[in-house]
């Protein structure tokens, strides 16, 4: 049983994903405490709540303290499955953080898997559908995994009732991957998105982030997207695609947040990232990282900046895997990562 500190470093849900994901790989069960401790809302909120149910229905777990609230849960993992599943959050809570949940376990099924996930799809606190799609998904396909994945519905903050669909094909193993060198910056493009909204809204969003962009010397193709939805929200994303590499920025929109502010919240974090030399930015950094550690061989990822994120997960993934995770860089500033992966093969 491995004893993990939910409270460590970031002390975040992050922990109790990679945990759940490398407990169904790794056959290892888990006892974790002080779930989320240092939060608002301490312990298991439903986002968490539904990763630890899904990934126990995915391998076939038996686990206790699985409750709203709880900051307490043990995990023991079975046999992983493939088939077709619906998990249905029942709040706003992050569909894309749930299918990050599931995705590692699902490339090592037996089988072709299906999902089909209801919640939230565009969160402030994680990865929006759209970065899934064009930055995080393109970036592990270069691993070896096999997936589609389709935004039906989208889901806002606070209704939800989005749908994230998803069909992962098992793979055999993983390919290392050298990232530290992004190469000439090709494109950019990007959505202007809202929901029951005037469409006024994500014309301002736009044209607000393509000045913003104009003023660094920067040009970008942005479409304008009236997205289906049962609640109301925007967003603007943006997605720099290099040579070698591609990075996604989001901005959501709120209640009195001007659509000015929202488009160019956006396109600043891309102008800051662009001015840099950095293959890949913080999230990309700590969303791959496990797979990385699972592939077959020596990667090398250059970072925007290490994040308590990227820092965290190296610390979990290693209480599960006997892969060699090395941060060369100061937290909050650039830096490299290398990962010596175990090269996990799958059992089917």
């Amino acid at each position: 049983m491995i004893e993990i500190n939910g409270s460590y470093l970031e002390g975040g849900g992050q922990i109790i994903r990679t945990s759940l994901s490398l407990s169904a790989l790794s056959g290892k069960p888990f006892h974790i405490t002080g779930i989320r401790a240092g939060r608002a809302k301490p312990g298991l909120q439903p986002q968490h709540k539904a990763c630890v149910e899904a990934v126990g229905k995915a391998c076939g777990a038996a686990f206790q303290g699985a409750e709203i609230g709880s900051i307490e849960l043990v995990f023991e993992p079975g046999e992983i499955s493939g088939g077709s599943y619906r998990f249905d959050i029942g709040t706003a809570g992050s569909t894309t953080l749930l299918l990050q949940s599931l995705l590692p376990l699902l490339v090592f099924a037996p089988a072709v898997t299906r999902v089909e996930l209801i919640g939230g799809t565009e969160n402030p606190m994680a990865p929006s559908a759209l970065y899934l799609q064009n930055v995080f998904i393109p970036m592990v396909r270069r691993m070896g995994l096999v997936e589609k994945i389709s935004l039906e519905k989208w889901g806002w903050y606070p209704k939800g009732g989005g749908v994230l669909a998803a069909e992962v094909e098992p793979a055999r193993e993983l390919k290392a991957l050298d990232l530290v060198s992004r190469g000439a910056l090709e494109q950019i493009t990007g959505s202007s998105v809202v929901s029951n909204l005037p469409m006024h809204i994500a014309d301002r969003q736009k044209a607000a982030a393509l000045k913003k962009l104009a003023e660094a010397g920067l040009e970008a193709k942005v479409g304008v997207v009236d997205a289906p939805s049962a609640g109301q929200g925007t967003e603007l994303f943006l997605c720099a695609k290099y040579a070698n590499s591609s990075a996604g920025f989001s901005s959501l929109g709120e209640r009195g947040k001007p659509a000015e502010k929202v488009g160019g919240e956006a396109a600043q974090e891309l102008v800051k990232f662009n001015a840099g030399g950095a293959a890949a930015e913080e999230h990309l950094a700590d969303q791959i990282l496990l797979y990385l550690a699972l592939a077959r061989g020596e990667s090398r990822l250059g970072v925007s900046r290490v994040s308590r994120h990227l820092l965290t997960n190296a610390w979990v993934v290693q209480k599960f895997l006997d892969a060699r995770i090395t941060v060369d860089g100061r937290e909050g500033g650039p830096g490299t990562v290398a990962v010596s992966g175990v090269g996990y093969v799958n059992k089917h």
